[in-house]
């Protein structure tokens, strides 16, 4: 969308916000009515109000904001990096995709990449995980703050000027360093003509340093919500949105948000703040707001460098977004925010973070306001028909085109209120009670593994559940006013009622959850192979693969086998891998034929180069949204009726169209054939072990397994092949 357009969006947001606003809280608010009335009638205007506040917040720095041009910089001002992996409970396997994507990082001079593995519970397997990949091992015992401490417990025994932080499941893509050390050096870099020099002396500011870059959190594996709701091929991941949009957006105001992980940052910076920030649950968070006052700038890009694991249960979900609510709030409120050397817009940025954990509550008071009305009487807005078809709906329609021009095809206000409603009814005390003042002081860990067989509970639906019986008997209320009473007005809270109750129904099919078969999360990645089949060697490509297989397309049908191992070879950009596997399915596909392939066996070397090719790539999930409601409602219930394929078949069966003499001289006719089994017509007279003379070059000797009588066909095992000349 052009700019002139967003802008001329805005500004109808911001004076319809006004006019919205204002006649809500000076007409609409029911004073009269009793206590009740007019507590949950001041609670609708203040979500309203601080929703549309934190919208036009977000605009305004969309509009306005742009990710700086990399730098282009000489291969001599690379600096020294320390790779901090910061590690609490995960397994050695995890650690070793991590370990392994930060050893085939590009550098111009890979002697300056230092890589440390810092274990804060001090575990012999860790120590030697380090000592088999040679990377450097931090450990410690008793840590009293948690990340933090371990952290800068690494941070106090290096002393390269650029310090990354992973978290243990994010594996780093090869660009990783190439992509961000050119940043801090913007302040000494200038572009002319379409070139990039160093500035001169005088001509650079020396009180501008960039504090830290952050890129994208991005996830391999479909998260709880694309996939309990069977939408990983229809929707982003929920976390996209933020670090693609809302983040890059704040570069404008230097409120970038540090995320713990994927960053960069600078040991300068580090130390004039006192190290990463220790007595808080969300140490990235307060860090970066530190190192932000410190008059660092900082900078968030959107170009995607590693990828880790999304939480797959919906009590791990809960769990983190708890922490992250509660410490937002805490380091904002603790912080003596108002009173940092910070410009207004840094603060009216943040202040639009911390009035973002209130959009739980919020969702609470939109869903439960009609329901109030239309089933307990309860009047939570005082006004005629007349009045909401000309301020409520007008500003309805601007405030729905601002947030999706705002959006833009990551996110749309659909998927929002569905989200929201995924976790609103265990996020909104959490937030209350840190706004108290009661501090949550247990860093606790998101759990880092791979999907569960069933991944949510019950109980945790049942608040939705009850919401979801008032809204559908307020709806069936609605239907009789309407009809019974020709009331119009009732059209309005009915439409409100079934926006609320299609958000609920998706949020408690969501927290039932949807049972995983795959053990490894796949990328659907084409990537060429050559299979070594004894003496043969095939061609073909991969549609998708993990860490333990992959699928194999070849043109025309071929004996792979099952029951033995054979090789193969992929090549990637810089890497190649021969690895041993094994057939595990086949089947046709279009004009291709698909095999399923388990990897059995490799080196050590082609173990990493292989890890390589699967996890140095963009992830293959949604980048946009592709879906409507009809299309999102159909993919949540066709996958919640139809049943898992399985498929067992582990040759190619070829259909054919022959007709073949036996050596006794009768005729057959074959359906199919698979190199291990022959389909024939059935035939009166047909002896049981046949020998089939196929063309003038083999003759198939055969036993017969069975005879379909239903289907009039035979089936015979192929006992031996042998060449006729």
């Amino acid at each position: 969308m052009s700019t002139v357009k967003s802008y001329f969006i805005l500004i109808l947001l911001v004076l319809s916000a006004v006019a919205y606003i204002g006649w809500r809280v000076m007409v609409t608010i029911p004073l009269q009515q009793g206590v009740l009335s007019m507590v949950f009638g001041i609670a609708l205007v203040v979500a309203e109000t601080t929703a549309v506040a934190e919208a036009i917040s977000h605009f305004i720095n969309m509009q306005t904001s742009k990710t700086p041009e990399k730098p282009d910089i000489p291969d001599d001002m690379y600096p020294d990096v320390d790779i901090l992996i910061a590690t609490h409970n995960e397994g050695a396997d995890l650690l070793y995709k991590t370990l392994n994507g930060c050893l085939f990082l590009k550098y111009p001079d890979k002697s300056r990449i230092h890589i440390f593995l810092c274990d804060d519970t001090d575990r012999a397997e860790m120590r030697r995980l380090a000592e088999r990949m040679g990377v450097g091992y931090f450990g410690l015992s008793g840590n009293k703050h948690a990340k933090a401490g371990n952290l800068n417990n690494a941070i106090s025994k290096t002393s390269s000027p650029l310090v990354a932080t992973l978290d243990a499941d994010m594996i780093p893509k090869a660009d990783f360093l190439i992509e961000t050390v050119p940043y801090f050096f913007l302040p000494e870099m200038i572009k002319e003509d379409g070139v990039w020099r160093r500035r001169e002396q005088g001509e650079s500011d020396e009180n501008a340093k960039v504090g830290f870059v952050q890129t994208p959190q991005s996830f391999y594996n479909a998260d709880l919500f694309q996939f309990n709701l069977h939408a990983e091929k229809n929707i982003p991941n929920e976390q996209d949105f933020f670090f693609h949009e809302v983040n890059v957006s704040r570069n404008i105001s230097n409120s970038v948000i540090y995320a713990g992980s994927n960053t960069l940052i600078s040991r300068e910076a580090l130390k004039k703040v006192g190290g990463i920030t220790v007595g808080t649950i969300t140490e990235d968070f307060a860090t970066g707001l530190n190192i932000q006052s410190a008059g660092y700038i900082t900078y968030a890009i959107k170009t995607v460098l590693a990828h880790g694991l999304a939480p797959n249960d919906y009590k791990s979900l809960i769990k983190q977004r708890q922490r992250w609510a509660r410490g937002c709030v805490q380091a904002l409120r603790s912080s003596k925010f108002m009173t940092r050397k910070m410009p207004l817009r840094t603060k009216v940025s943040y202040a639009a973070s911390f009035l973002y954990w209130w959009s739980f509550a919020r969702r609470f008071i939109y869903v439960i306001s009609p329901i109030l009305f239309v089933v307990f009487g309860i009047v939570v807005v005082n006004c005629e028909m007349w009045e909401l078809l000309m301020i409520w709906l007008p500003f309805q329609i601007i405030y729905t085109i601002a947030l999706k021009t705002m959006s833009g095809n990551i996110r749309n206000p659909r998927w929002s209120n569905i989200t929201e409603t995924i976790m609103f009814p265990y996020l909104i005390v959490p937030v209350v009670i840190e706004a108290m003042g009661i501090n949550m002081k247990k860093f606790s860990v998101t759990p880092k593994t791979a999907a569960s067989a069933k991944n949510s509970q019950f109980k945790y639906a049942i608040p939705h559940i009850l919401m979801s019986m008032f809204s559908a008997l307020g709806i069936a209320y609605c239907l009789y006013y309407f009809f019974a009473m020709h009331s119009f007005g009732w059209i309005i809270i009915f439409y409100w009622l079934c926006v609320n109750l299609n958000s609920l129904m998706f949020a408690i099919v969501c927290i039932f959850g949807r049972v995983e078969y795959r053990e490894n999360d796949r990328f659907y990645a084409k990537v060429p192979v050559s299979l070594q089949v004894e003496s043969s060697v095939i061609i073909g490509e991969t549609a998708d693969l993990s860490e333990a297989g992959m699928s194999v397309l070849l043109e025309n049908p071929e004996y792979l086998p099952y029951k033995d191992s054979y090789a193969i070879e992929l090549t990637y950009k810089d890497y190649h891998a021969q690895i041993m596997v094994t057939t595990k399915h086949v089947r046709r596909d279009g004009d291709v034929w698909r095999y399923g392939m388990k990897l059995t066996g490799c080196t050590e070397e082609n173990r990493r180069q292989y890890l390589q090719i699967v996890y140095d790539r963009e992830h293959t999930l949604p980048k946009s949204i592709t879906s409507n409601i009809l299309k999102d409602i159909a993919a949540a219930v066709l996958g919640l009726l139809t049943k898992r394929a399985t498929s067992h078949r582990k040759l190619p069966r070829i259909p054919t169209d022959l007709v073949l003499p036996t050596e006794s001289g009768q005729m057959v006719e074959l359906i199919s054939y698979n190199y291990e089994y022959v389909m024939v017509k059935r035939k009166p007279g047909l002896e049981d072990d046949p020998t089939i003379l196929w063309g003038d070059r083999f003759l198939l000797r055969c036993q017969r397994v069975r005879a379909r009588h239903v289907r009039g066909e035979m089936l015979f095992r192929i006992e031996d092949i042998y060449r006729r000349y």
